[in-house]
């Protein structure tokens, strides 16, 4: 038999506690011996609040695309056999298994302006890598496979019949999906934009490659924290840590508590 109720909440506690709760805990013990003053101005700097809005803005940005076109590989992949499925299958799972900076370099040889593709945009005009528009491709591709393999099970699970008996009450296609299926998957794909969310503001191996680094343009934070570091200036890395952390734990704890309100209204149906 498994252990009981006691034993298994001590060992997860202590296993959660030596992992995730003291480590994040010594970064705000770092960062109390900085001066009030002196943290706020490492987390107001322009270079810094810059970052911040790139990080975050690319990072939600790459997560909504993710759950859109998520959710129609996963739609795709549940609901249709066609040559070449299991290939397709096995390719959404690479950005798991592909090294972060194999990802950074590929992606650049890929859209920089003499890339295979980076050469017919730079003939439009457009950049891609280099950009902000290139941080977002790395964040869109290394995204992809949270919102997929969250999705897949549920609509798995979700049986046919209940479309059918939709579409035979006179629901139209579009009727059927947005008031039959989207409420049924609602809460894993907003699991899924919140997987994805998150790993795109901690990327740093797939970015650094293709973002080009400018400073107020194409620098996220992770790159900041990796430069302080460097600098070894551990109170700075720390403050700026620090803020991305807080930021990260109010925005996850508001898809949270929206997961759980949309599972209650779905419960009540």
């Amino acid at each position: 038999m498994l252990p009981g109720f006691g034993v298994t909440l001590g060992f997860t506690l202590f296993y959660l506690s030596a992992i995730v709760i003291i480590p994040l805990s010594l970064l705000f013990v770092k960062t109390l011996g900085m001066t009030w003053e002196g943290f706020v101005a490492t987390i107001t700097s322009d270079r810094i609040i810059a970052a911040y809005k790139i990080s975050f803005g690319i990072a939600l940005i790459a997560a909504l695309v993710n759950t859109f076109f998520g959710l129609i590989v996963a739609w795709v992949m549940v609901r249709y056999q066609f040559p070449g499925k299991k290939l397709i299958d096995a390719m959404v799972d690479l950005p798991f298994a592909l090294p972060t900076a194999v990802a950074g370099i590929a992606l650049t040889a890929i859209y920089a302006p003499e890339g295979w593709l980076g050469q017919f945009f730079e003939w439009m005009g457009i950049q891609i890598a280099f950009t902000p528009a290139g941080i977002a491709i790395a964040l869109i591709f290394i995204g992809l496979p949270f919102v997929v393999r969250t999705v897949e099970p549920i609509l798995q699970e979700m049986d046919p019949e209940l479309e059918e008996a939709a579409m035979s009450l006179g629901a139209s296609r579009w009727q059927t999906f947005y008031k039959v299926i989207i409420p049924h998957i609602l809460p894993a794909l907003m699991t899924g934009f919140a997987m994805a969310f998150a790993r795109g503001l901690g990327e740093y191996g797939s970015v650094i490659f293709i973002a080009g680094n400018i400073p107020m343009v194409s620098e996220i934070v992770p790159l900041l924290i990796v430069t302080k570091l460097e600098q070894y200036d551990y109170q700075g890395a720390t403050a700026i840590a620090v803020v991305m952390l807080v930021i990260s734990f109010v925005l996850l704890l508001i898809i949270n508590l929206l997961q759980k309100w949309s599972g209650n209204r779905m419960a009540i149906k």
